[in-house]
């Protein structure tokens, strides 16, 4: 035991100290006093939104469950099951009422049979020629870029194939036929059956797009009502995208013609192409056109220079390869042939 006294509690605060507040930020008197922050680029978050939107797609695409085409799908057998058996019995009524009603009706429906196996096999058809172009386009993208004999020997194969029908490449697969053995560079083959084989068909391509322009510009100055202006561009435009795509071998069908034009429009959308933008306006202006021409004659050369803006895109797509060595035409090389049609 220690001898010294016990000692007694003292007493303490429990309050907290008190400690200086920071000092508070001046409010702003109003919102011009506020300033603006610019968001900074980065690089890396750049690289991995683009990699997500990549990726969006796929990951769509990747689900085995739908239920938008499991509606469809019962929807389209109930019509079809409903459709039968109202076919079957019309016939058999008329098999009471005569005979020779019932047979011709049998006949007839046999040739509706007909009918329509040869339009779903001419619309898959279409798409599958549709679908030889888009991968026609990638794999000669992919043997130009990584430099391989083998793959461009096999593109050259396949584009031979698929341009044979056209006679303005019968002179070009005949030299490159001749000098096919000769070119050991895959890049350079590559090079060489675009220059043989599409070049023709890229100046026919041309002389289709600035025709289309001239009758939509002739059409659009002189019409009277701007519905007929809108129905006559469409009309034009879809038989633009559909001779691009015949002549470049795709030959699409009307559902494959459909998913072409999307994909026409879904690429000017991407591209920005859809739009007159300052520097289409600026060559106008440069060519002292605006200062001169009517409002109707204006009118008539934008929606001129737009179709051909459609007919450049019909081609980036239909096209079974890309432009590497050849030079992809311009909005600017139309401006001058479309002039005239304005009166100079």
């Amino acid at each position: 035991m220690s001898d010294l006294p016990p000692r007694r509690p003292a007493a303490f605060s429990v309050e907290p100290p008190l400690v200086p507040a920071p000092p508070q930020p001046r409010m702003p008197r109003s919102f011009s006093d506020l300033e603006r922050v610019r968001i900074e680029p980065d690089d890396a978050l750049e690289a991995e939104a683009a990699a997500a939107l990549d990726a969006e797609p796929a990951l769509r695409r990747r689900g085995s469950f739908s239920f938008g085409k499991l509606a469809l799908g019962a929807l389209g057998a109930l019509v079809s099951i409903a459709f039968g058996l109202a076919l079957d019995a019309f016939i058999r009524d008329l098999f009471q009422r005569a005979d020779w009603l019932g047979w011709t009706a049998l006949g007839l429906a046999l040739l509706l049979l007909i009918g329509l196996l040869g339009v779903v096999g001419r619309e898959a058809l279409g798409i599958m020629r549709l679908n030889d172009v888009e991968r026609e386009r990638a794999d000669g993208r992919r043997a130009y870029e990584t430099d391989s004999a083998a793959d461009a020997s096999a593109v050259v194969a396949r584009l031979v194939k698929l341009v044979s029908a056209r006679p303005e490449t019968a002179a070009g697969r005949e030299r490159l036929h001749a000098v096919r053995d000769d070119v050991i560079d895959g890049r350079h083959l590559v090079t060489l059956a675009e220059r043989e084989l599409l070049l023709p068909l890229d100046a026919r391509a041309r002389a289709l797009v600035l025709a289309s322009s001239k009758r939509v510009s002739v059409v659009t100055a002189v019409s009277p009502r701007a519905f007929m202006d809108l129905a006559f561009v469409l009309f034009e435009t879809v038989r633009l995208i559909r001779a691009i795509s015949t002549l470049y071998g795709a030959r699409p069908g009307t559902i494959g013609l459909l998913r072409l034009v999307r994909d026409v429009l879904a690429h000017l959308a991407v591209t920005g192409s859809i739009a007159i933008g300052d520097g289409l306006v600026g060559q106008v202006v440069g060519h002292g056109l605006a200062a001169r021409l009517s409002a109707k004659l204006g009118e008539g050369l934008v929606n001129g220079l737009l179709t051909a803006r459609v007919g450049i895109a019909a081609m980036d797509l239909c096209r079974p390869l890309p432009f590497l060595s050849v030079q992809r035409p311009r909005i600017g090389d139309f401006l001058n042939d479309l002039k005239p049609m304005g009166g100079e």
